[in-house]
């Protein structure tokens, strides 16, 4: 069987010789390592988390109108795919512990499994109130300032595992090693969904962003700045 990742390097290199002149001779494309994968999981609880800081302010205005189902199904694929899979079965599986023998990133093990548990209340609390199919005026404000408090911290979270704990946890294994890993966690990615989780949690988060009006980016391109 095929994994995600030997798919993509197909893939591109497929692509590579398509656009490529008939005389060249194709490089191969890089294998998408274990921790590309880690991080691009990362992009899918960070593009629910920009849902999250678009709707807080929706809540507070005007919570009637924010279409609470579709807030209910980010909420669920927050779990089921950040929660439940990536932080659960990778991060405190497989990585927390490695880290937490090390000296200078040991004690992010614990903070960040702390600010996972925080995260799951959070989202026990998201999928409660919108469960109805509504966010009543009681829950409007105090779940704005919950969905806020999770974006803030996330932002900090996702960014220190990316640049400082993955490439620490990494340094422990040779590249056959990390392979070999890449491995497991397709295989943990696979008896978790019963497919390709990844491919499935991006077409349901493009689906949440359509719902919401976030889908083209280039409404968040900033105006110039002011002359100097």
């Amino acid at each position: 069987m095929h994994t995600r990742r030997d798919l993509i390097v197909s893939a591109g290199a497929l692509a590579v010789t398509s656009l490529a002149p008939l005389s060249a001779t194709p490089a191969a494309e890089p294998e998408v390592t274990v921790a590309e994968d880690l991080m691009r999981e990362h992009g899918i609880i960070r593009r629910a988390l920009l849902v999250y800081a678009a709707i807080a302010p929706r809540l507070r205005t005007n919570a009637g109108a924010v279409d609470a189902a579709m807030l209910h199904k980010t909420g669920e694929l927050f779990r089921r795919f950040g929660e439940e899979y990536h932080e659960k079965k990778l991060e405190e599986q497989h990585i927390f512990p490695v880290i937490r023998k090390m000296p200078g990133v040991a004690s992010y093990a614990d903070v960040l499994t702390k600010q996972h548990e925080r995260g799951r209340e959070i989202t026990s609390y998201l999928l409660a109130v919108t469960a109805s199919g509504k966010v009543g005026t009681t829950h409007a404000a105090p779940l704005a300032d919950a969905l806020e408090g999770l974006v803030r911290m996330y932002e900090h979270h996702a960014a220190r595992e990316d640049t400082i704990v993955f490439p620490a946890w990494k340094r422990n294994f040779t590249n056959k090693q990390l392979d070999a890993l890449g491995d497991e966690f397709e295989d943990i990615e696979r008896k978790t969904f019963g497919h390709d989780g990844f491919e499935d949690a991006e077409k349901t988060i493009g689906v949440i962003e359509k719902a919401f009006g976030l889908t083209d980016i280039s409404q968040f391109t900033p105006p110039p700045p002011p002359e100097a």
